[in-house]
């Protein structure tokens, strides 16, 4: 084996393009000293008067949270180094700022604050675009078990090396899976380790850039491990409730004008019901608004991509995720969650629980109206694609956090914004 070589990314340039205290620094001179230089002059950097100081502390604030929570994303979760998570965290940082500082009566211009919010929406996108090709990491993989996984994610540049030699090849971390290791391997891991270069399990590789469980590979201690905490449930259903009676004043006029849409287009009831599994594998009746013509026979079957029984009001609602509203009464009632694993028909959870290994462990938790499976993967019409929605299910109770359900929210504005997955 040649000599290990050193961490990628220890060239000059390449340290202060990543430069976490130079960003910190070059983004706040970008997002907020320019701005307010632009709009008020040099007297703000030599004797600022009490509302500057004001102006050059709240956003400065604001820009410090946003650089962290942009990181922070980019670094945990599936998907997050995606430019397209930028801009609503950027945005509700900018607005709950603007909101604090109107409850507690502090004086800055909203003119300030927009701008100041725009110029640091410009940066983080130049910063991501720029540094995009460095942030892909690039892994070194030991053939074999879960290992051979990794091999196939397409947002890391994983390679496979061969007579455990690195080739002088700069790598971010070394990738085997723990389960499959000979004698040999771990002395090669051992040296890896000791050279400064980070060495991970595939199995935890492959499930923090999948952002899915693998099911044919779990086991009953695997399955004891994807318990939710008591106390992330009982936060979770105080937001549940708090979210859905703040929102009440915008979603009861936008259900009114959708129930008489609707009822306007096509003849039958306006609101659908409908038998789904819920927690604990508990029968309950969802409401959705209706978007197809009414038939009182037909089967259960899933809907297709473009199914000739949608109505045209049905269509946009679809698309825009209006035909959801109605499970507000759900949550309320506390049979759904805002977030979580949707809700199957009994006829198809008693078809996937026979043909999906596990499939009813996601039932653990509440159903949601939208979830890490929606938002990541789509619509599922059939088995194979379903065992790929319940691995993201699983990956979602398993990790589930009040950051993960942020996620989920940015995630399904993209898709009510572009229509993904709709059907």
């Amino acid at each position: 084996m040649t000599t290990l070589p050193n961490r990628r990314f220890h060239k000059l340039h390449e340290q202060i393009l990543l430069s976490r205290s130079l960003s910190l620094i070059l983004g706040w001179a970008v997002s907020v000293l320019l701005p307010l230089l632009l709009y008020w002059g040099s007297p703000i950097v030599l004797a600022p008067n009490q509302g500057q100081k004001t102006a050059i502390f709240v956003t400065s604030i604001a820009f410090v949270i946003s650089h962290f929570a942009v990181r922070q994303l980019s670094a945990i979760y599936p998907g997050g180094r995606s430019g397209y998570f930028i801009a609503p965290q950027v945005i509700v940082i900018y607005m709950l700022l603007a909101l604090i500082a109107l409850l507690l009566r502090i004086d800055i211009s909203r003119f300030i604050l927009v701008t100041c919010g725009l110029a640091a929406l410009a940066w983080f996108h130049l910063e991501h675009i720029s540094t995009y090709k460095y942030r892909v990491l690039k892994l070194a993989v030991i053939p074999g078990g879960m290992a051979s996984d990794v091999l196939t994610l397409s947002n890391v540049d994983a390679r496979e090396i061969k007579n455990l030699d690195l080739e002088e090849v700069r790598y971010d971390a070394v990738i085997a899976d723990f389960d499959c290791l000979d004698q040999e391997t771990e002395r090669f891991l051992t040296r890896c380790a000791l050279s400064r270069l980070a060495v991970y399990d595939a199995k935890l590789v492959y499930e923090s850039f999948s952002g899915r469980v693998k099911i044919n590979r779990m086991s009953e201690n695997n399955i004891g491990s994807l318990l939710p905490t008591p106390m992330y449930e009982r936060v979770k259903l105080l937001m549940d409730w708090a979210i859905v009676l703040v929102t009440l004043p915008i979603v009861i006029p936008v259900c009114l004008i959708t129930a008489m849409l609707i009822r306007l287009e096509s003849p039958g009831p306006t609101i659908y019901r409908q038998t789904r599994i819920g927690q604990g594998n508990r029968p309950f009746t969802i409401y959705k608004f209706r978007s197809m013509r009414f038939d009182r026979e037909a089967p259960q079957q899933f809907a297709g991509e473009n199914d000739p029984r949608i109505t045209r009001v049905g269509r946009v609602i679809r698309q825009l995720r209006i035909d959801e509203l109605p499970q507000f009464f759900n949550v309320i009632k506390g049979e759904m969650s805002l977030i979580g694993p949707r809700p199957e028909q009994p006829a198809f959870v008693e078809e996937f629980d026979r043909k999906i290994p596990f499939y009813s462990y996601r039932h653990v938790v509440k159903p949601g109206i939208t979830g890490w499976a929606q938002v990541r993967q789509g619509y599922a019409a059939d088995t194979d694609a379903t065992q790929i929605k319940i691995e993201h299910d699983f990956y979602y109770i398993k990790n589930c956090s009040l950051y993960l359900d942020l996620m989920v929210v940015f995630l399904t504005v993209r898709t009510m914004l572009t229509g993904f997955g709709a059907r």
